[in-house]
């Protein structure tokens, strides 16, 4: 299934062949470039390996396109990007900033669909119905 992803702010497409990519912060200031999986649940990441990242730590996520911030506005651990699939149909997607947490939702509606070993983490603040 080929999907698009694109950035809540400006709509500018965030993957490119196998990935997406993100503009990334450590709390300590540090910037780089982490390329994701776009298959949901699939945690897999790229980066230069001089972009150091601590499991357990918060980064913050920017669009590379706007450098506007991607976070989700139900709670500061999660941000926050758009799915479009081959159908035109659109799906939020919060996925956690913490390194090492596998959390992500893809909510459409009034449900969602639940990822990651983590996803208990924020699920009360999703406050949907949900289906794994």
């Amino acid at each position: 299934m080929k999907q698009s992803f694109i950035c809540p702010r400006c709509k500018g497409y965030l993957n490119v062949g196998e990935h997406i990519i993100l503009a990334a912060e450590s709390k300590n200031g540090e910037p780089g470039l982490i390329l994701f999986n776009p298959e949901l649940g699939n945690y897999t990441t790229m980066k230069n390996p001089e972009f150091k990242t601590t499991e357990g730590e918060k980064y913050e996520f920017y669009c590379p396109l706007c450098q506007q911030k991607l976070a989700a506005d139900i709670h500061d651990n999660l941000s926050h990007i758009i799915m479009i699939d081959e159908d035109k149909n659109e799906y939020q997607i919060l996925f956690s900033k913490i390194a090492g947490e596998k959390s992500t939702y893809k909510i459409v509606g009034e449900s969602a669909e639940i990822y990651g070993d983590h996803h208990s983490n924020y699920i009360d603040f999703i406050n949907l119905s949900h289906t794994k």
